[in-house]
């Protein structure tokens, strides 16, 4: 079964590539990650590989990649996030990219003491630099049931998708001169780890550890992109994908959630940045 990112596409003019080939992952973790940290605490729980959870506890928590690195891609998961007191937890869907000027696109869910909402965190890093975050409190509880997050990341734009909702488009600006992560591929990670000193209300809240382990699940794992391979990427200058934008319809719904949802914009942090937005931001 396959999860669509968004509701309609919009197409420009089409890239053409001298090898163009489709990559898609639709969904096997045994053939398409390995779980390279937690000893043990990420687990496989079906012969399918169609569902996979990660567990914290005091000593360790867990995590997986994907075998393959992509430029340019559309990756999206289902996930049940730690129920109850998840204060000090950090739970992940990301990609990003080796060394010290690394690339980064990040979904982080920053966990909560119980009866209150978690924070749903977005970054964009390139070249080692971050400082581009959102943050978003969700209309549902995504404790409860699995819900679809996306990553869509073309040359034109990124666009963050919650259950086929944008709620944010972050676009290549580089006539700014803002850089955009075009250059260095990057895997898919996941992770359950711990980060009190940090993630709930700034660190006031701590990792109740009598609630552990805590464990999310993340099922439906599909993965279109651009495989890189022997320093260089095979892309499809076809798939809907590679020209993504948030069309019109797609606008309403993106400044519906972030209008009602969304509780942190660096854009309009004018304390952090007093001598003026970043250029993006304009």
């Amino acid at each position: 079964m396959k999860f669509s990112c968004g509701t309609r596409f919009a197409f420009l003019v089409l890239f053409l590539f001298a090898a163009q080939s489709v990559a898609v992952y639709a969904g096997s973790f045994h053939k398409d990650v390995q779980i390279h940290w937690g000893d043990g605490r990420g687990k496989i729980r079906d012969r399918d590989g169609k569902l996979l959870s990660l567990s914290l506890d005091k000593s360790s928590g867990s995590g997986f990649q994907s075998n393959q690195e992509f430029l340019y891609g559309k990756a999206e998961v289902q996930m049940k996030l730690v129920p109850g007191n998840s204060a000090g937890t950090v739970t992940t869907f990301y990609l990003k990219s080796p060394g010290t000027t690394w690339d980064e696109i990040d979904f982080e869910f920053l966990g909560n003491i119980s009866g209150h909402p978690y924070t749903l965190h977005t970054n964009v890093y390139t070249q080692g630099s971050g400082d581009k975050e959102q943050q978003f409190h969700l209309w549902f509880d995504p404790t409860v049931n699995f819900h679809t997050y996306c990553i869509t990341w073309n040359p034109q734009r990124i666009i963050f998708t919650v259950d086929g909702i944008p709620i944010r488009e972050f676009k290549n600006t580089e006539s700014m001169g803002v850089p955009f992560p075009k250059n260095q591929p990057m895997r898919l990670y996941a992770s359950l780890w711990e980060a009190e000193h940090w993630a709930t209300r700034g660190g006031l809240e701590k990792t109740d550890w009598s609630k552990a382990p805590f464990t999310a699940f993340y099922r439906n794992y599909n993965v279109e992109g651009c495989v890189w391979a022997n320093g260089k990427s095979s892309c499809p200058g076809n798939s809907p994908w590679f020209n993504q934008k948030v069309d019109l319809e797609g606008q309403k719904k993106m400044k519906w959630a972030q209008n009602k949802y969304m509780i942190y914009n660096y854009c309009t942090d004018k304390r952090r940045f007093p001598g003026g937005v970043p250029a993006v931001c304009t």
